[in-house]
């Protein structure tokens, strides 16, 4: 936890915005509302993820669009847009669109990486050239250079009664400086850090040993799980664990911005308070905790991606557990995760005791309507 002069300062949540295929307008509507719920209560930014050819929101900046017109104070951000499924110049024209449409309250976050199951989509997503895309971080570069105005262009022209831009129409500005990097790797934190973005780290990162720093910061003996995070299965050492190098991520990211230890880095794991929970609830919050419990006791799959555990309770035994999160302590802003499969009625109670018993916990305070 920062030290108490230096509360928790940005409080956002994040939903994946899911939906049935037979009533998919409902789903969505679902979404709005849960966006215009957290302006009510005074979080300070919603986040939307993508679901590309599943049952979740495929379009985030359309949705956003949509919610820019519901809202007026809330910021909106993406955690995030796989870049492997966009064009770098169209998905400029979108963001900085809805960035207007806003008021300048958009906080794109994006991600690089080949589009997930790609032997499957990429005949329908690149039929001609796709073993030849290249979705490493040269799409970001692209994307921030079209963000920031430069051209995309050689020169402006005129033809007949039509005048043409050499950059992306419309600029945003300021836009550029709320562009975010989801990563979850040291090298993607160094990289975002010197690309002068900010930062999304999130219940995802990749186990990985930290190493010595080549700027002389040295951010791999800070980062080593300390004797309570010894492999015993439980939830505590996987936590120590997940948090001490999501610490080391966070450090060499700073390490790399221009602006240092003043680099904006978001946290985002998932928490569930329980305080307004019924029994049924509450019950059902900490099966759902339970049966995702193993997967954060060793890496998983070819990525080697280590998962956070999630953390159920009252809000003053998260508030705690979070004192203690070597990762949080780095923050000052955080979008916590909703669960992906829960009800509407889940939400709204989760969401109320996020804003009004563990924000105040963390020395937060709600926005202004």
């Amino acid at each position: 936890m920062p030290p108490a002069s230096q509360p928790l300062r940005k409080l956002g949540f994040l939903t994946i915005g899911l939906f049935d295929e037979a009533d998919p307008r409902a789903g969505h509507e679902t979404t709005l509302r849960i966006i215009e719920l957290g302006e009510q209560l005074g979080f300070d930014s919603a986040w939307v993820r993508h679901r590309h050819l599943q049952y979740g929101i495929s379009s985030p900046v359309a949705v956003l669009a949509a919610a820019s017109q519901r809202t007026r104070r809330i910021e909106l951000g993406t955690a995030v847009i796989p870049l492997g499924w966009e064009n770098p110049l169209r998905l400029a024209e979108d963001l900085a669109t809805v960035d207007l449409l806003s008021g300048g309250r958009l906080n794109p976050g994006v991600s690089v990486g080949p589009p997930a199951r790609y032997d499957q989509v990429k005949d329908a997503l690149y039929p001609d050239t796709a073993d030849a895309e290249d979705f490493g971080y040269e799409r970001v570069r692209r994307l921030l250079s079209f963000v920031r105005g430069e051209p995309a262009t050689a020169t402006a022209a005129t033809e007949g009664f039509e005048v043409f831009s050499p950059r992306v129409q419309p600029h945003s500005a300021g836009l550029a400086e709320r562009m975010w990097y989801g990563g979850a790797s040291l090298r993607s934190a160094r990289w975002a850090g010197e690309q002068g973005i900010n930062f999304l780290t999130s219940s995802v990162i990749k186990a990985e040993e930290p190493q010595a720093d080549a700027s002389g910061t040295g951010t791999g003996t800070a980062a080593q799980p300390d004797a309570a995070a010894e492999p015993d299965g439980g939830a505590a050492a996987a936590t120590a664990r997940f948090a001490a190098l999501q610490q080391a991520q966070i450090r060499a990211f700073r390490a790399h911005h221009p602006a240092g230890d003043r680099a904006r880095v978001s946290q985002g794991l998932v928490v569930i308070p329980t305080d307004s929970a019924t029994p049924e609830q509450r019950a059902r919050y900490e099966e759902f905790a339970r049966k995702r419990l193993p997967r954060t006791a060793t890496p998983q799959g070819p990525g080697r991606l280590l998962f956070a555990p999630d953390l159920v309770g009252g809000s003053g035994e998260i508030a705690e557990a979070l004192h203690a999160h070597a990762g949080f302590r780095e923050v000052d802003e955080v979008a916590f995760a909703l669960p992906f499969t829960f009800e509407h009625a889940d939400y709204v109670q989760i969401l109320t005791d996020i804003a009004t018993r563990l924000g105040p916990a963390l020395g937060w305070r709600p926005a202004a309507s």
